[in-house]
């Protein structure tokens, strides 16, 4: 049984499939990502990727280096459950447990916070990732919904 988090989290990313996603896509993904949290005041790095590929890096006063572990981390946990962090970090609390304790998989490599959301494009699946470290896990993820889902307005408008 599914909580309605897990719930929430699956209908987002249901939601935000992209019809594309280009290297200008990523840039303008990355700029509305970076303008949004400066305009918050937001002490976040930003990372963009498709496949291996970083595609997109900021860093914006108050983060530090260990915000760059935390995407790694979590970017990860994308790559290997092809969903976003904070989506797996829920179904492991939904079951009564919690991701470092029943993943099998090295904390020091894996992060199962809220923050690395999966690029999925229509008829391809994920492609990549974005993710943002440096608030509170829920906002971290928050935060990258909010600009694909303005991104994907775009699209629709005829822009991007």
């Amino acid at each position: 049984m599914s909580s309605p988090e897990v719930l929430e989290i699956e209908a987002q990313e249901a939601r935000l499939t992209l019809p594309r996603f280009t290297y200008e896509d990523a840039w303008t993904l990355g700029t509305l990502l970076v303008g949004m949290a400066r305009e918050r005041r937001a002490p976040v790095a930003i990372d963009i990727r498709r496949g291996a590929q970083q595609l997109f890096h900021c860093a914006l006063p108050g983060s530090s280096a260990d915000n760059d572990a935390w995407i790694d981390r979590k970017r990860r946990v994308v790559e290997r459950y092809g969903v976003s962090s904070f989506l797996v970090g829920a179904r492991f609390r939904a079951k009564g447990t919690t991701f470092e304790a029943s993943s099998r998989l090295d904390p020091d490599r894996y992060a199962a916070h809220g923050g690395s959301f999966p690029v999925a494009v229509e008829g391809a699946g994920v492609i990549g990732s974005v993710t943002v470290s440096g608030l509170p896990q829920a906002e971290d993820h928050a935060l990258v919904v909010e600009a694909l889902e303005h991104l994907l307005g775009s699209y629709a408008d005829g822009g991007g």
